[in-house]
């Protein structure tokens, strides 16, 4: 079916023409049956199958059909800032003959030019829930002048924490009978089915099923590769296809970095974004994404959803996402519009495990292709690493360009700063073992005396005073007397050394080195002798 097949204003059509759109998509064609007639609906469809001009043409219709009486105010809901950004642009490609204002409200940026469009009574409300509700409860914003209300990616605003939000917003709407409610989610869940039943009017149900959407325009393929090789095979599949533009998705923002850092030092012109990157800057980079500026972008799932770019031809999963649902959204930004794309998924043994779900979720297999050994391309930056707050790059074991010095001093740079700091008290000097065993028997004696049934002797002495003992009396014996005197307590008086045994007791000794000669005392000394003698014999 074509749009001129439709009973639309010609000014309408213009606009879908020189969009480039000529045939209905079935999403389209199924949707529009339903709204153009002023009914509600609820959507089933992923991303890429056109959902955005169905309720964009649905609104354009109503708001130049004199015969309307509702509202002539419309507010399209979205979950990203990046979406909102999208519709907005969509709606005034194809409502550029048409003379109604359109603006997109979001977060991360000032309020000062969304309060001016705010203050022009702008027809087209697009936005993110916290911004809309900010400008509600501020009185700038009245949801009941809204005749035509749009929840796009309905389960991905459940996902995000918004439902709470939306149901706000539904409440302070004008009644389900006054309006016109249009839902498009990739799933119909249970909140989503909630959200219809409590907020819609008797909604007609149009179910686009995801085979029908992305399996058979979208060439998959899936390599099984170790972590360490992923980048390497990267590299050989963008130099074997030589793809024009391609979009890359990591798990994490570091990875994003690493990558699109890895890829910039291989050549590539790229770029990476992710949900701390500053508003203004992230808008740019897919601005220059989507003209061609930027050939190779690398994303979160932040970009997973409303991004719409015009010919691209390859999806690189470089990470297997944790959501099944997000695979199909990432590998949805290609073959838009019925056109063929390429997706590519590496599976490492880091995110195998997340493959499964994925399979279930789509219904069928991921092709399996063999990486031979030519596939890998090597890498210029191999080893090295990317900090965000670095210049230059390091490589694995060196800060700033510069090898880690392994020093006590490396390991702890706050050594010495944290001694000579006077603020810190130092510690007290622990007391030594010893001690601390003396004081332990010392408090264990003390408290068994306490006790009735186990009395303690008062003249009882602590086990370390009689080994102190005990050494003081093998001091003050001969080491040889000592022994013997060992021995006999253990093996008995009878205890004969085996040398003792042989040789009696009263054989000669041997004589003894004569005796240096010593000099007489002197007279004084010798009276003083003779006196001491005299006063010991008394």
């Amino acid at each position: 079916m074509k749009f001129t097949e439709l009973k639309l204003d010609k000014n309408i059509l213009k606009g879908i023409e020189e969009a480039g759109f000529t045939t209905l998509m079935p999403v389209q064609e199924a949707t529009l049956t339903y709204t153009l007639k002023g009914r509600d609906a609820t959507v089933q469809s992923q991303t890429g199958t056109g959902k955005t001009a169905a309720f964009l043409i649905t609104i354009f219709h109503h708001f130049l059909d004199k015969n309307n009486t509702r509202n002539k105010k419309a507010l399209i809901v979205t979950p990203t800032r990046e979406l909102a950004v999208q519709i907005e642009k969509d709606a005034k490609q194809l409502g550029r003959y048409l003379p109604f204002t359109i603006g997109s409200f979001y977060g991360g940026i000032g309020y000062h030019e969304q309060e001016e469009l705010l203050r022009k009574n702008v027809d087209i409300i697009i936005g993110t829930p916290g911004r809309l509700l900010d400008f509600h409860y501020q009185r700038k914003l009245d949801f009941k002048q809204m005749g035509y209300v749009v929840i796009d990616e309905a389960d991905r605003l459940f996902d995000m924490g918004f439902a709470p939000d939306i149901t706000r917003i539904m409440r302070n709407s004008v009644s389900s009978s006054q309006r016109q409610t249009m839902l498009y989610s990739a799933t119909l869940d249970v909140n989503t089915r909630r959200l219809a039943r409590e907020f819609m009017n008797s909604p007609a149900k149009v179910e686009i099923t995801p085979e029908q959407v992305t399996v058979e325009t979208i060439t998959q393929v899936l390599y099984h590769v170790a972590q360490r090789e992923k980048l390497n095979l990267m590299l050989g599949v963008l130099k074997r296809e030589a793809p024009k533009n391609a979009l890359i998705f990591t798990n994490t923002k570091r990875a994003a970095h690493q990558v699109a850092r890895h890829l910039e030092y291989n050549g590539y012109i790229c770029l990476h974004i992710s949900g701390d990157l500053p508003q203004n800057k992230r808008l740019k980079v897919i601005e220059d994404f989507k003209s061609g500026k930027l050939p190779f972008l690398v994303a979160t799932d932040v970009a997973a959803r409303g991004l719409h770019i015009e010919g691209l031809e390859m999806i690189i999963n470089y990470d297997l996402p944790g959501d099944p649902e997000n695979y199909v959204h990432r590998i949805g930004r290609t073959a838009r519009a019925g056109k063929s794309g390429k997706a590519i998924s590496m599976a490492c043994e880091d995110y195998v495990y997340n493959l499964d779900a994925i399979e279930t979720f789509i219904n069928m297999k991921i092709p399996v292709a063999v990486a031979q050994d030519e596939f890998f391309e090597k890498s210029k930056s191999q080893g090295m690493v990317f900090n965000v707050k670095d210049k230059k790059p390091a490589r694995v074991g060196e800060v700033d360009g510069r090898r880690r010095q392994k020093t006590a001093h490396a390991r702890r740079p706050d050594h010495e700063r944290r001694r000579k700091d006077e603020n810190i008290p130092k510690e007290k000097p622990k007391p030594s073992r010893s001690t601390d065993a003396k004081e332990t028997r010392d408090n264990r004696e003390t408290s068994r005396a306490n006790r009735k049934d186990h009395p303690v002797q008062k003249d009882s002495r602590s086990r370390s005073t009689d080994r102190q003992e005990g050494r003081r009396d093998r001091k003050a014996k001969p080491p040889r007397e000592s022994r013997l005197e060992y021995y006999r307590k253990k093996y008995g008086d009878n205890f004969k050394p085996p040398a003792e045994a042989q040789v009696p007791r009263t054989a000669p000794t041997p004589k003894a080195p004569a005796a240096p000669e010593v000099k007489q005392p002197t007279e004084k000394k010798k009276s003083l002798l003779t006196r001491l003698k005299e006063l010991l014999q008394k």
